[in-house]
């Protein structure tokens, strides 16, 4: 079974989200593996972003019981795909070891909402929703054997 990391750099607002999205598409599309999101930056045991959870309960998807995690060394190590938000994040991946040919960049890349207004937290929503369908058609489509 595959193992997906969605990676951002506080796992306070874009990983939760596009993880919770995730969710939600895969049980759509009887993709099975297995799932988490973690921080490569700052990571101070905070709470999920309020406006994230406003965001997500939006379309039905509850983010509220998410803590925050910084990335750990067994992650690097059963992870099979790292989704991460910034050309930043897979680059600081690549500078600890992960193959670029693990890494996707999810939509191009998904700027930080992190302090923006609702507004730009729905916009952010919205990018995470379009890019995790791509992903989803990706992961159907190269790695159906494994799903």
């Amino acid at each position: 079974m595959i193992h997906i990391l969605f990676v951002c750099t506080g796992n306070t607002c874009r990983s939760p989200m596009a993880k919770a999205v995730f969710s939600k598409r895969s049980d759509e599309l009887g993709i099975k593996c297995i799932f988490s999101s973690a921080a490569l930056g700052f990571c101070d045991d905070s709470n999920v972003s309020a406006n994230a959870v406003t965001v997500c309960n939006e379309i039905g998807l509850d983010i509220s019981f998410h803590k925050p995690r910084i990335i750990r060394e067994h992650d690097i190590d059963v992870t099979d795909i790292f989704v991460v938000m910034t050309q930043g994040h897979a680059l600081t991946l690549r500078s600890i070891g992960v193959p670029q040919s693990k890494i996707y960049v999810l939509g191009g890349g998904i700027p930080d909402p992190y302090g923006s207004d609702m507004v730009t937290y729905r916009r952010c929503r919205k990018s995470i929703e379009q890019a995790i369908d791509v992903f989803c058609q990706m992961l159907l489509r190269d790695y159906k054997d494994r799903i």
